[in-house]
């Protein structure tokens, strides 16, 4: 127990010392939040010595929403794999394919959605890569997880701006009190939350929930340990948590699945650490190998014991953080990249004070009845309204005097500033769908597109990068911890389905002193096509104009056709198959035909080459 006190009291402290070093950069982000979601507050004037908080305006367009919302992108990266060795290039195709179906299995279209907004509007935020033991299948154990982090859910080490780099650092979940139970089985039913922000911003503390604190760290071998805590109760610490740990039944020593053995129906277990696994043949037979021991005597004199053992196979640790780092823009000596909403904070403020200034101005106006002193007028419904006069001087001193502000300075300031928003971003109206009156066509839209592209290009770049790293640890994790083989389904050229397997044992690798290693010599990159790809009415277009052009043959010809509706087929275009068929059974009438015309002509050759021989017509 006191050890445990120990490793509590040791993680505890540094997660208060990384707390507080982050304090400044998760209050700027709960500005931000505020921002983004519309916030109403103006920012006191510099300088100024006046108590009390200054007046929130009435109204505020939130030009801040609408800029982050105009770069949001529906592009999900998919992988590219590289093999370092030429005889793995169908490894890297086999990693490839099996990464795009987990990117179809996975939530990764709700993932990107919120992704999207979460990164330019705080500088970034964090993928998390976690081996699910309880998603399981008829014929597989476990699968990945991949689910998203919000930054002020993540305490880094202070002083490190580098993921990989650090020695440790925490991530802040709120979790059910019945979650914690199920997964630690220690009981928090009296704990209190202790971090309420772990899962919004300013919200209070719910009863039925606890902050579960987790710190990842460098071991002394390089590999990766993790604890878990909640409040004071030490929940889990493991030196080694990438290592695979298995329960064994206590009775018969056999895996247990459950919390029943399988084979002894014992009840007991105990968790254990294993390095390796026995080799086997294809028949599932381990295979030995001879082990010369080696002794000498007392007088100098070697003695040799030969025996035989179970050829073992270590099994493959990852030894990589399960956290994925994704930046907007990155900047020098700083974990996130840079804000959006930063960039553009004191614009949103001036426009604030505007909109409240203008708003003032127009409900201050009106218009106002001058009336001589002492006379009423009849305040009612009727068109026809009586004024009383004493006499007709008064008539001259009934007048109606409007009052209309002048806002076009107010106005013309505005869009200013509005203007200076999109500038600072690089946001222009053809890039957001607008009217664009400096682009008179449609290439010239498109050319202003992507120039504003051109410079979000950086923002890109960041998200590919992130991306590709993310493969890298899903693929590292399915090396280490999927033991039976998974089904992978790919389309081909011809528009037909394939159907392969992901096989670890397959990246299994022995050098020249017959030594077992695992491959994972690979390169990880995003397909740069996936976003055109992605586009089936750009396709569409461009396979149409390949046929009126000819790539395709000559466009009147059945062979022509058919191959342009085999790619539009493959593009998902409306109607395809049927248009299809319908040109393979013209084109099987056309080829019936002149194998009928060629018969004929064939015989009526043969009937004249009989005639000019001097044989009998038929």
């Amino acid at each position: 127990m006191k050890k445990d006190e120990a490793i509590l009291q040791k993680w505890q402290e540094r997660l208060q010392k990384a707390r507080r070093q982050y304090a400044a950069e998760l209050g700027r982000m709960d500005e931000r939040e505020a921002l983004y979601r519309g916030t109403h507050q103006i920012d006191r004037p510099r300088g100024s010595k006046a108590e009390g908080k200054p007046q929130d305006a009435n109204i505020a367009r939130n030009v801040v929403a609408e800029i982050i919302e105009a770069e949001v992108s529906s592009d999900i990266p998919t992988p590219k794999v590289t093999a370092r060795n030429r005889e793995d290039e169908g490894l890297a195709k086999t990693i490839e394919d099996y990464l795009r179906n987990e990117l179809d299995r996975l939530p990764f279209e709700r993932l990107n959605d919120q992704d999207e907004r979460t990164t330019p509007t705080h500088g970034g935020d964090l993928f998390l890569v976690e081996w699910d033991n309880e998603a399981r299948t008829h014929t597989t154990r476990g699968a990945l997880s991949v689910t998203l982090l919000h930054p002020k859910q993540f305490i880094p080490q202070p002083g490190v701006y580098s993921i990989p780099e650090m020695d440790y650092f925490f991530i802040q979940l709120a979790q059910t009190k019945d979650y914690i139970k199920a997964k630690y089985g220690r009981d928090v039913s009296a704990e209190s939350e202790e971090e309420p922000d772990a899962r919004g911003f300013e919200e209070p503390a719910v009863d039925d929930l606890v902050t579960e604190n987790i710190g990842y760290f460098r071991n002394r071998e390089g590999g990766v340990g993790r604890v878990a805590w909640c409040n004071d109760i030490l929940l889990e610490y493991m030196d080694d948590y990438q290592a695979r740990r298995v329960r064994r039944c206590a009775k018969c020593g056999e895996v247990m699945q459950g919390d029943t053995c399988a084979y002894c129906k014992g009840t007991k277990g105990e968790e254990s650490v294993e390095r390796a696994f026995p080799r086997t043949d294809g028949n599932g037979i381990p295979v030995a190998k001879t082990v010369v021991d080696v002794r000498v005597d007392e007088y100098g004199v070697p003695h040799e014991t030969v025996r035989e053992e179970n050829e073992m196979i270590p099994y493959y640790k990852p030894d990589v953080y399960p956290v994925v780092l994704r930046r907007n823009v990155s900047v020098f000596g700083q974990l996130l990249g840079s804000s959006d909403v930063d960039m553009i904070r004191d614009q949103q403020m001036l426009l604030n004070k505007l909109d409240s200034s203008i708003e003032q101005k127009l409900l201050g106006g009106g218009s106002y009845v001058t009336l001589p002193k002492g006379l009423q007028i009849r305040r009612t419904d009727e068109q026809l309204k009586v004024i009383e006069l004493k006499d007709p001087a008064q008539k001259n001193m009934i007048d109606v005097l409007t009052v209309q502000p002048d806002i076009s300075k107010d106005m013309a300031y505005e869009e200013a500033t509005y203007q200076a928003m999109r500038n600072l971003i690089g946001i222009t109206d053809s890039f957001q769908g607008r009217r664009d009156a400096t682009a008179t066509s449609g290439t010239a839209k498109e050319f202003a597109a992507a120039q504003t592209a051109g410079r979000l290009e950086s923002r890109k770049v960041m998200k590919n990068a992130a991306y590709a790293d993310l493969f890298e640890v899903m693929f590292k994790f399915l090396l280490a911890y999927s033991d039976e083989p998974r089904p992978i389904v790919r389309q081909q050229s011809d528009g037909s389905t394939a159907y392969s397997t992901f096989d670890k044992m397959d990246f299994l690798a022995f050098d020249d002193a017959g030594e077992p290693y695992w491959n994972d010599e690979f390169l990880f990159s995003v397909d740069q096509t996936a976003p055109l790809a992605g586009n089936r009415e750009a396709l569409w277009q461009e396979a149409r104009m390949n046929l009126e052009k000819g790539a395709f043959g000559n466009p009147a010809e059945y062979q022509t056709l058919l191959l342009f509706w085999t790619i539009m087929e493959n593009l998902h275009y409306p109607l395809a198959t049927e248009a299809k068929q319908q040109v393979q059974g013209r084109l099987q009438e056309q080829q019936q035909i002149q194998m009928q015309q060629m018969a004929m002509q064939q015989l009526q050759n043969q009937t004249m080459g009989g005639v000019a021989n001097g044989l009998p017509s038929m």
